[in-house]
């Protein structure tokens, strides 16, 4: 049977325009739990780790400035969109009045309360620090494993951090009763949701009946709802394909199936288990399902670029986007969306911006604390998994890619990265530097607590 790894690149991925009046929702309730903006950070394997999920969320921060003229000439020059006529400006950032810590989006949290379009003009009511990305999820962990295994042990698979709220916990599995004890392990570790995982393509998951394995059963997912719903009380969403394959498509049904049984969301990757990550995804089966139920509906698949994400809305109508693959490939797509929907216009990254960025990343790997049991070179191997993504897009890419493999350290790869942006650009800023160093100078405190 042919792998389905998530592949890094889309088959002849599709163009859309910007949508005259549809842009992503400034925010979305899933039971008690606020997210905003309606953006949503996707459960990818091997990548949504702690300190990715916390990379993404600050990546996307950004601050009001009333002085649309002063923005940087360089970035002026590649917006894609230019600004409305006395629109306020969107800077990234990773200061703020607090002194320079993450920004949180739990409940309380600074968040966008509204947006208001009228012609080109566009009104925005929001406080000065708020990430563009609303909600994360970790890596899908087995609910066999969790209710196995020591609490000590469980902590290496549910590791959070306080600036991670809202967060959720994406579970497989196929026993109701282990995913029941699985959710509750979660809600008691301080998760604000719990999610089900029926859509990974995966053989080993499939073999097991995880993951869109269950997509051909769906008694045996309603037992799993009823169970899950029945061990909780934070809100429980599931994650979801089509169907097995075109033959197939259950969408729908299981949409209705998570309401009727009190899911607080849903979440439809539109391809099915057969596509795989390859082909279009068919956004008409998401307005199907949003059509079909009350309940929020989250759409997910070929969402690249901010003009995606709102011609995804303006297709489906549904109620918040989830971004995957795209993600690593440009951390900033949280921050260009919600900088859109609130200026009208967004910033492509400059080199400056895609040096900071990876710098910071590598930095943060460096600075974390890996289980005991990982390699010494742990921090390394994540850079080098990482650099095909966050060279996407620079000049010269393949040089520094192929630096960064042949490094045997992760002080050596943050060397080959320096080196190259020397030679792009001779002086950084002291700015990107300052706000690069806040962001690695606060983790220790993240770690200890």
């Amino acid at each position: 049977m042919k792998k389905r790894s998530m592949k890094k690149h889309w088959d002849n991925p599709i163009e859309h325009a910007m949508p005259d009046s549809a842009r992503v929702p400034a925010s979305l309730r899933i039971g008690n739990v606020t997210v905003a903006p309606a953006t949503v950070l996707a459960p990818m394997a091997g990548v949504t780790d702690t300190v990715f999920r916390r990379f993404i969320r600050n990546a996307s921060v950004f601050t009001t400035s009333a002085a649309p003229d002063s923005a940087d000439p360089e970035r002026e020059a590649q917006s894609p969109v230019r600004p409305a006529p006395g629109a306020p400006c969107l800077e990234e950032t990773w200061d703020s009045t607090s002194g320079g810590a993450p920004v949180s989006n739990q409940p309380g949290a600074p968040h966008l309360d509204s947006e208001m379009w009228e012609g080109d003009a566009v009104g925005l009511e929001t406080t000065n620090e708020q990430s563009g990305c609303g909600l994360i999820m970790t890596e899908f962990t087995s609910a066999d494993g969790l209710s196995r295994m020591r609490e000590s042990k469980r902590k290496r698979y549910l590791t959070f951090y306080d600036d991670e709220h809202p967060i959720s916990a994406q579970l497989f599995g196929s026993n109701p009763l282990t995913l029941a004890e699985a959710a509750r392990i979660v809600e008691d570790t301080g998760f604000d949701m719990v999610d089900l995982n029926l859509g990974c393509p995966a053989k080993r998951v499939v073999s097991c009946n995880g993951g869109s394995g269950l997509l051909r059963d769906l008694p045996l997912i309603a037992g799993i709802f009823e169970s899950v719903r029945a061990a909780v009380t934070i809100p429980f969403t599931v994650k979801f394909r089509l169907g097995w394959n075109d033959n197939h498509i259950v969408c729908v049904p299981l949409a209705q199936l998570a309401e009727n049984c009190g899911l607080n969301a849903v979440a439809l990757h539109a391809r099915t288990r057969e596509q795989g990550y390859s082909g279009q995804a068919r956004w008409h089966h998401i307005a199907e399902v949003k059509d079909a139920v009350k309940i929020p509906v989250i759409g997910n698949g070929d969402v690249r670029t901010p003009e995606d994400a709102c011609a995804l809305v303006a297709k489906t109508g549904c109620d918040a986007v989830m971004i995957g693959r795209a993600a690593p490939a440009n951390p900033w797509i949280f921050r260009q969306i919600a900088q859109y929907t609130a200026t009208g216009r967004y910033d492509m990254p400059t080199d400056q911006d895609r040096y900071r960025m990876i710098r910071t990343y590598f930095e943060m790997l460096l600075a974390e604390e890996f289980p005991e049991t990982a390699p010494a070179s742990a921090a390394a191997g994540k850079m080098k998994q990482f650099a095909s993504w966050f060279t996407h897009g620079v000049a010269g890419g393949a040089v520094l890619r192929k630096s960064i493999y042949e490094a045997k350290s992760g002080a050596a790869i943050l060397a080959a990265v320096d080196s190259f942006f020397s030679r792009e650009a001779p002086s950084l800023p002291a700015p990107i530097l300052d706000h690069a160093a806040r962001a690695v100078d606060l983790l220790p405190a993240f770690i200890e607590s």
